[in-house]
């Protein structure tokens, strides 16, 4: 299994130990996600994998139950391969097929997907600027219900790696960009599009988290399960060398994997910070 998603386990760790100590306050059942219907959500994601990962579960749920589910990504995450036959080129290309099928798996279209095309580790050295306005362009053109995204922290800011640091701050700084017009006024000027408040943030990827969602629900667990083993050249062996097919035996261990850091009593379950926006 790759290093990444050692790290991952860490994270996932952590966040199990703290959510075990504390129940989530009581919401609404019409604001619970899980009841949602005909409404957008707006994953934001570094790279084609920690969608899946960290909320496929819920973009499943919500799929499932006919909310229209866009996924933005970042970098294309073509660097992250120990095969030395390998090439970045590939690897994109490879990294896209990818997601686009567990993004299948999960019910969410390929047109649903977008790719800002930014370097594998290089999102923390792209214009600031430019990347804001990008997101903040997203946000106003689909006006969503509410926004997926990593952690920036809430009382301090929250380390992540290189460019779940960089997706953290920028995607929270585009929620302001796109509350105000004049921070990219040719998004009015020129395309028409009007500022929007995002409603509600559900951050993956936390250390704090205030609410459940429960995968009990009939197939659910099994496509996140299969959404994740989707990623082939993110495990063993093809991490290593890259083969398209992913073994029985090799399956077995990634959806273990996420069976263990995924299970609470005898469910299965993602977690995330929830944040009406003030």
């Amino acid at each position: 299994m790759n290093r990444c998603v050692l790290r991952l386990l860490a994270a996932l760790l952590f966040v199990t130990v703290l959510a075990s100590a504390q129940e989530d306050p009581p919401i609404a059942p019409e604001d619970r996600i899980e009841n949602w219907t005909n409404k957008t959500v707006l994953v934001f994601t570094p790279h084609p994998d920690d969608d899946t990962f960290l909320c496929g579960g819920t973009m499943a749920i919500l799929a499932k139950n006919k909310n229209n589910v866009i996924v933005v990504i970042y970098t294309n995450d073509d660097k992250g391969s120990l095969d030395l036959e390998m090439t970045s080129e590939r690897l994109a290309r490879i990294r896209k097929a990818e997601e686009e099928k567990a993004c299948e798996i999960l019910g969410v279209p390929k047109e649903n997907i977008h790719w800002l095309g930014y370097e594998d580790g290089n999102l923390e050295y792209a214009d600031p600027q430019r990347l804001r306005g990008e997101a903040a362009r997203f946000i106003k053109q689909y006006r969503p219900d509410a926004i997926f995204t990593i952690d920036p922290g809430s009382e301090h800011e929250r380390w992540h790696k290189t460019d779940h640091r960089m997706a953290a701050f920028i995607t929270q700084d585009a929620f302001i960009a796109a509350e105000w017009h004049l921070y990219y006024p040719q998004h009015l000027l020129v395309d028409g599009l009007k500022p929007y408040r995002v409603p509600v943030a559900y951050y993956y990827y936390t250390t704090e988290p205030n609410y459940t969602v429960d995968l009990s629900a009939a197939g659910v667990w099994e496509k996140k399960a299969d959404a994740c083993a989707a990623h082939v050249s993110q495990f063993e062996p093809s991490l290593s060398k890259y083969t398209p097919e992913m073994s029985a035996a090799a399956k077995k261990e990634v959806v273990s994997f996420f069976e263990e850091h995924s299970r609470d009593g005898d469910r299965f379950v993602e977690r995330f910070r929830r944040l009406v926006e003030p």
